[in-house]
């Protein structure tokens, strides 16, 4: 089991560490429900330093990052993110990242902790014939998400970039909390705004510090996995592993937006063709009508108590105060609006297909 740089502190501050992705990971420390409001009202910040961090630089490194992606990483100027995904060879998907354009030949790629050796491992067998260079510097590198309506204000202090000028998937490589060169990233998982903030393992303790002691008079709290999940599936947001794997094409979890057609990459003519023939399933959001908490696996019925897809994500919502989830169902069943039933143990509870996100900013 690996430890962030920032283990020890997370348990000094009381959180419950649990095993995730192969790290010791705080899950919550006060609690979900407050670490949820926490980040919605005012301002939080994750450890995420279990993420994965691949550097690809070189006269190369376009046309590697455009073979294996679908986005089309050529509109990428210096400064700005993509969000994007890998696809494989059989029509499934080995993973979504964030691609970050440092500088004309250097980019930044962002993973997800569980597929560091496969994303690696898979980028580096088409890099065979292209010849970028690579380096993986997930190791080395520490990543906190200061997440809120309130993270320019109370970071503001920390930096002499003007965050509010920060647009969303922009990022500028700036000072931060005493250290030099830090990428300030417009980027976050939670729907709320707010900063992802990448530096090496021997500067995050400073900066950890630091944010919490600028954010304390806004109601800064260190924040938990499962609050991190919570926030992400109101907004509809996809977790690998769940929502999106090996299996499921980018047009069934409708990540059509990212799946560009300007350029040849991994399968890309067997997912031209799926987006011209339509795909048979569909993943679609969904809101309990009835008490009941959805959880990934539970299958999703019509009518007449046929199973007519299952769940992949689901959890009672914090600001919602009712269950909420997401699933695969076949094409005929994903239209907004149509009643569909959720298997929990015996029971056969209803629930509406409802259009994301879940969560609307008010």
């Amino acid at each position: 089991m690996k430890n962030t740089a920032l283990t020890e502190t997370h348990k000094a501050l009381g959180a419950k560490m649990v095993p995730f992705a192969g790290y010791n990971m705080p899950v919550s420390y006060e609690g979900v429900n407050i670490e949820h409001e926490t980040v919605r009202k005012a301002v939080g910040v994750f450890d995420v330093s279990h993420m994965g961090e691949f550097l690809v630089e070189g006269p190369k490194a376009l046309e590697l990052i455009q073979k294996v992606t679908t986005n089309d990483a050529s509109k990428l100027t210096v400064g700005k993110a993509q969000y994007s995904c890998m696809p494989n060879e059989t029509g499934g998907i080995v993973d979504d990242l964030i691609i970050y354009r440092i500088k004309e030949e250097t980019y930044l790629l962002v993973v997800n902790a569980s597929n560091i050796d496969k994303d690696w491992d898979h980028i580096s067998k088409y890099n065979e014939a292209i010849g970028a260079d690579m380096r993986n510097i997930s190791d080395d590198y520490s990543l906190l998400a200061i997440q809120g309506p309130k993270a320019v204000e109370a970071m503001q202090s920390l930096t002499s970039v003007d965050l509010a000028s920060i647009n969303f998937y922009s990022f500028v490589v700036g000072d931060f909390a005493g250290i030099e060169h830090v990428i300030i990233s417009a980027t976050g998982y939670t729907g709320s705004g707010g900063f992802e903030i990448y530096c090496k393992n021997s500067e995050v303790q400073q900066v950890w510090d630091k944010v919490l002691e600028a954010g304390a008079s806004f109601g800064i709290k260190p924040i938990g996995l499962a609050a991190r999940d919570t926030l992400r599936l109101e907004m509809g947001y996809c977790l690998y592993g769940n929502d999106i794997d090996d299996t499921t094409s980018p047009f069934e979890a409708g990540l059509g937006w990212i799946t560009k057609f300007t350029k040849e990459f991994v399968n890309s003519e067997n997912l031209s063709k799926e987006k011209a023939d339509g795909s048979k399933r569909k993943l679609v959001a969904f809101q309990m009508e009835e008490r009941g908490i959805p959880r990934a696996g539970y299958p999703i019925l019509d009518s007449e108590g046929n199973q007519i897809g299952k769940v992949t994500s689901g959890t009672m919502s914090p600001s919602l105060s009712k269950g909420i989830g997401l699933g695969y169902v076949t094409m005929e069943y994903s239209k907004v609006d149509s009643p569909i039933f959720i298997q929990i143990r015996i029971n056969k509870v209803p629930a509406t297909i409802v259009k994301l996100p879940f969560y609307k900013n008010t």
